[in-house]
């Protein structure tokens, strides 16, 4: 073992276990070292659990070792979990004053699994307030930085989670996807990022933003882990009515195939006038990489994606406009302190306690709701959603995967792109429209430019995790990307 702990991928972090080769704890005790010597430069992180807490769910994984147990799929991975998931214990604070001082009393229940699964949490991290925004600047406590570049976002709005597994500060997180808030930030910070089939993973304990879109998923080093995460935390829930009884399978025997005869489409709709030249270039290069390795590969048409942005900015927030109606000041989080009545109360607390791109969306999706204008907005963006689903019905009848850019450039640096919030809203372009359809899709590396890493979207059909795992590990196993390791840590290779 010529790297330490914090650096392995969890599949490492098992066999390492199960040969006797390490302790949960010392695993766990690199990864805590590790957020010691690099969270003040990072931020990946809102809130740490005790050290304490942390070190004996490693020594339970470790005595569970010695009584001869069977050892759980995650055993002894620390794990990072995003702050708009309920931790018990833990506060759940979406990034938001709105929600200072709520600790939830139960797990969510992909959290839940994780612990099942035996992974050792650390923590919750930083996010865009309540899962709004594409870089992490729109937390209310502080900025998270990118591992690749400290002077550029890692994206959103899952950053902290990205930038943690990026930095070596977990191994594995877990993130939520409602606009390509895994797959953004994972193409950014260089990790893999996986966002579900709508409905694969139980959403209960996640805090709403957008209800038909919201998706839990993981953010790992390689694709092999994301399987065993995906895994882990998939199945039906009786506590989710969204959640589908669809059975799980083995997402690890899937990587176990190569992608020989598979047909790989090209949307030229994702590589239009708005990708950057060395994304571009990148996707063309994995393309042919793909058909090296015995894909059929050719070009294809999503005539409808060019609206998804449009349609989803208006579903988005109207639906966060309903959800975030809850938050009023009476039952949990913020209250606005010397208001005369409850009215006054209500209005206060809600204007203290949401930051601007959350008022912002709340007002973009109440106007859209509104008497007048909801068959104008609302009902014309259902529409467009349909059509959306259409035409990724009609390209996936005809391949088995698609392939495109995650982002259409590399991570930006801090205030590009703040000032103008359609700008921001354009990093989303290549991910909206695999959320209105509540398809599965996966990020991973694909190419670096100036040394920032360019990422690969690879978008299957509802309920085929295992052929997009199955693309996806091929072509990581081939272009031998994910082992590459940021500059905050140092030179050399990940293990594994």
């Amino acid at each position: 073992m010529d790297v330490a702990p914090y650096e392995w991928p969890a599949h490492q972090v098992r066999r390492a276990l199960a040969a006797g080769q390490v302790s949960a704890r010392k695993v766990a005790e690199s990864a805590l070292r590790r957020i010691d010597e690099v969270e003040p430069a990072v931020g990946a992180f809102l809130h740490l659990r005790a050290r304490e807490d942390v070190l004996a769910d490693a020594d339970a994984v470790d005595a569970a070792i010695a009584r001869g147990a069977t050892l759980p799929p995650l055993a002894g991975v620390p794990a990072a979990i995003k702050a708009n998931m309920c931790m018990r214990g833990v506060p759940a604070s979406c990034a938001s004053r709105v929600l200072e001082g709520f600790v939830p009393p139960y797990d969510a229940t992909a959290v839940g699994r994780l612990r099942a699964a035996g992974a050792v949490i650390l923590g919750a991290t930083n996010m865009d307030e309540f899962a709004m925004g594409s870089s992490t600047e729109h937390s209310a406590d502080h900025v998270t930085r990118n591992p690749w570049d400290l002077g550029r976002v890692p994206g959103g709005s899952s950053g902290g989670a990205a930038a943690a597994v990026a930095a070596g500060e977990a191994t594995i997180a877990l993130g939520s996807d409602t606009g390509g808030s895994i797959r953004q930030p994972a193409a950014f910070c260089g990790t893999v990022g996986l966002k579900p089939t709508y409905g694969r993973v139980s959403r209960y304990g996640l805090v709403a933003f957008a209800s038909s879109l919201d998706q839990i998923g993981p953010l790992t080093r390689d694709v092999r882990d994301g399987a065993l995460v995906l895994a882990a935390i998939a199945g039906a829930d009786p506590a989710d009515a969204t959640c589908a009884a669809e059975p799980s399978p083995d997402y690890e025997a899937a990587l176990r195939r190569d992608c020989r005869g598979l047909r790989a489409g090209l949307p030229v709709e994702l590589l239009g006038g708005g990708t950057a030249p060395e994304v571009r270039s990148s996707v063309m290069a994995a393309a042919d990489l793909l058909a090296e390795l015995g894909a059929e590969v050719d070009e294809c048409s999503l005539p409808t994606v060019p609206y998804a942005l449009d349609a989803y900015y208006v579903i988005a927030p109207a639906e966060a406009s309903s959800n975030l109606a809850r938050y009023d000041g009476v039952r949990y989080g913020r209250r606005a302190a010397g208001a005369a009545d409850y009215v006054e109360m209500f209005g206060r607390t809600r204007g203290e306690g949401f930051g601007p791109e959350v008022r912002r969306r709340i007002m973009l999706g109440t106007y859209a709701l509104s008497a007048g204008y909801y068959d104008q907005y609302y009902g014309r963006a259902l529409q467009v959603r349909t059509r959306i689903c259409q035409d990724f019905e009609a390209a996936l009848a005809r391949f088995d995967v698609l392939v495109g850019p995650t982002t259409p450039s590399p991570a930006f640096a801090f205030g590009e792109k703040t000032a103008d919030p359609l700008q921001m809203y354009a990093s989303d372009v290549c991910t909206v429209a695999v959320n209105l359809a509540g398809l599965p899709a996966l990020s991973l590396p694909c190419g670096f430019h100036n040394g920032l890493p360019l990422g690969l979207q690879v978008i299957g059909r509802a309920w085929d995790e295992e052929t997009v795992l199955r693309v996806a590990f091929a072509f990581e196993q081939a272009a031998d990307l994910t082992r590459r390791r940021p500059p905050l840590l140092g030179a050399g290779r990940m293990g594994g």
